[in-house]
């Protein structure tokens, strides 16, 4: 017998009230009863309809039976907040806006915060600002992640020298524009065989096993908004640098994209069951966590987990075939992702660390922190500095909004920038300028004592989305 899948709007064809229930009964019949038959799921959800206190104990079905029977399910209270926020460290502290501020110290009221650190990059986001990390019991925010899940940095350092770049520019130009895909609707005409793709995850979750599809169709391209791919040099600063690689300059390739169409729903997803699951006060209301011991925690940290490794695969697969492309050889690779969350040891004590735009920095783990399309970025070693929960800030960080990007900086302003650096752009939109962000070499001062520097890339030819294009 082939599955039948519930909808909402089929659940409210038979009568079930708009609420919590819907998407209740959704989970529960599509996880544990997907080979009934459709009439036989109908003739057991009516019967929980007429009478839910019949189920109160059933193995699976007590969870809708809950929602559905008032005098046992009141409705849910607002969590209280903290009096004052936890104590928290900020790096570049005289270069981070007040609502900045006051977006974390809402963010360290929460009753299950720990410990929190506000990178030197940080500016204004959604819940948690970016450049936030936040560290919480047993318990995991899906707006702490970020709608982007797993974004992710990625450089590959080839065996060419420095001037076989200069010297076969157009090459390179020709096949970045021809291997890269970028934002709503992009996809590559390629092998769609990744491991990944065959998670069981895919198959176990329902929310997940609909989002398949897309994830096939995006394997590989890259996101819009500040993701790109670019060539450029990197100068090895450091003997001791971890990559076996003995100081010099080197051809090399960066990339920054995320987990794509999966990553946003999936925070869609979950952040709307936490609102329903942990109501909060007004202010932090997106800020909504769901306890890891849930089944709803259990099933965003197996969610999450899947769009890392997926945004892995898509830069791993846009690597190979630009490698390939110009005929270059893997020299080393340094890669790590930030809107993530890990379990981390602090104080004795298992924690949740959120890292909403912020690198892990662990003493000996390496990492990218990248500027602007004309600034440098650099391989870094994370020294384990436990202030900041062992994270660094993820780029340069925002000086100005999008909007006000884009009412300040005229396209003559960006050529001219472009220009002066010697940068190549293929597609990028004003919003996007180098004047947009901070200076890097600012934050990365302000973050000494987080990491050391072993290598500095300096982009040559930057590709991102075209202007107006939005991530899906």
């Amino acid at each position: 017998m082939g599955k039948f899948k519930i909808s909402g709007k089929w659940l409210l064809g038979i009568g079930y009230p708009q609420g919590p229930a819907i998407s209740v009964a959704m989970t529960v019949i599509n996880m544990h009863y997907k080979y009934s038959s459709e009439a036989a799921v109908k003739a057991l959800l009516l019967q929980v309809l007429e009478s839910p206190e019949q189920f109160l104990e059933h193995e699976f079905l007590d969870k809708v039976a809950v929602k559905l029977h008032k005098e046992e399910a009141p409705e849910r209270k607002e969590a209280a907040l903290l009096a004052e926020p936890v104590p928290y460290y900020t790096y570049g502290s005289a270069f981070i806006d007040e609502g900045t501020r006051k977006q974390m110290n809402n963010a360290m009221r929460l009753p299950v915060t720990v410990a929190g650190a506000l990178m030197a990059d940080a500016h204004q986001g959604y819940g948690l600002p970016i450049g936030g990390v936040l560290a919480t019991e047993n318990s995991i925010i899906p707006y702490g992640v970020g709608v982007d899940i797993g974004c992710r940095m990625c450089m590959s350092i080839l065996d060419l020298p420095e001037h076989v770049l200069e010297g076969q520019f157009e090459k390179f130009k020709k096949e970045l524009g021809k291997n890269t895909v970028f934002g709503v609707g992009g996809e590559l005409d390629i092998e769609k065989d990744d491991p990944v793709l065959e998670r069981e995850e895919f198959r176990e979750i329902p929310f997940l096993r609909r989002l398949k599809d897309k994830a096939v169709a995006q394997l590989g391209t890259s996101g819009s908004g500040n993701h790109f791919v670019e060539w450029g040099l990197v100068e090895i600063v450091a003997v001791d640098n971890d990559l076996n690689l003995l100081p010099g300059r080197y051809v090399a390739l960066l990339s920054h994209s995320g987990s794509r169409g999966i990553g946003g729903q999936i925070a869609g997803e979950y952040t709307r069951l936490a609102r329903e699951l942990c109501p909060l006060p007004s202010q932090v209301q997106q800020l909504a966590y769901l306890d890891l011991n849930s089944e709803a925690g259990q099933e965003y940290w197996l969610a999450m987990n899947l769009a890392g490794d997926y945004a892995s695969a898509c830069h791993h697969l846009i690597h190979k075939r630009l490698i390939r492309a110009v005929g270059g050889n893997l020299l080393a690779r340094v890669e790590n992702h930030h809107n993530f969350a890990w379990k981390e040891m602090y104080e004795g004590r298992e924690v949740i660390v959120h890292r909403k735009g912020a690198t892990p920095a662990g003493k000996g783990v390496l990492g990218i922190i990248p500027g602007s399309m004309t600034a440098p970025g650099f391989i870094v070693r994370g020294r384990g500095e436990v202030q900041s929960l062992s994270s660094a800030s993820h780029g340069a960080g925002r000086q100005m909004s999008r909007s006000a990007a884009l009412q300040r900086i005229t396209g003559h302003d960006m050529r001219t920038v472009l220009k002066e650096h010697g940068v190549t752009l293929i597609g990028g939109g004003l919003d996007e300028a180098p004047m947009a962000y901070k200076d890097i070499n600012t934050v990365m001062a302000a973050q000494q004592e987080l990491v050391d520097i072993l290598g500095r890339f300096t982009p040559k030819i930057v590709r991102m989305a075209d202007p107006g294009q939005s991530e899906d």
